[in-house]
């Protein structure tokens, strides 16, 4: 299925492809046309993250929480997530302390001069490795703050 959106994708647009090729449409091809597309005009294929849209902004959410809902993805580690590329791409009203994080590594892609396929194909990583600490914090017992769970590991040794 072609997914469609606007071009120059930062972070709701990189992080809903992921969301889209591991968990609703591993065959995903995504397409990007410029900001100024009438959106309501395209008939082959799903439109995402553009204004007016099913799989856009609503309130708080952003595209990445619309995919969660209408494709019925809850997993806990997938909500957390969804409440860090919230914090990223918006302004919540108690926004993911991570949301900053992801940002500035967003704008980082952004600057690089990529093209939006080249994006998708080296920033997928970060969201698996996001997913994957999402893992561990939804699944694994509660150590107090994550700096300190974090210096009563050896993971900071040499």
């Amino acid at each position: 299925m072609k997914w469609i959106t606007r071009e120059k994708i930062k972070v709701d647009r990189v992080a809903c492809p992921w969301l889209i090729q591991h968990f609703v449409d591993p065959e995903a091809e995504f397409v990007f046309l410029p900001r100024d597309t009438d959106w309501s005009k395209i008939e082959n294929g799903i439109v995402f993250d553009v204004p007016n849209c099913e799989l856009g902004h609503h309130d708080e959410d952003v595209s990445f929480n619309s995919i969660l809902k209408k494709y019925n993805l809850s997993e806990p580690a997938l909500l957390l997530l969804g409440e860090i590329v919230q914090a990223a791409d918006s302004h919540p009203t108690n926004p993911h302390p991570a949301g900053e994080g992801l940002r500035w590594i967003a704008h980082g892609f952004s600057a690089l001069g990529l093209s939006d396929h080249e994006i998708l194909e080296r920033e997928f990583v970060v969201y698996d490795a996001l997913y994957g600490k999402c893992k561990r914090q939804t699944t694994e017992p509660a150590k107090g703050s994550e700096r300190v769970a974090f210096l009563e590991t050896d993971d900071f040794l040499v």
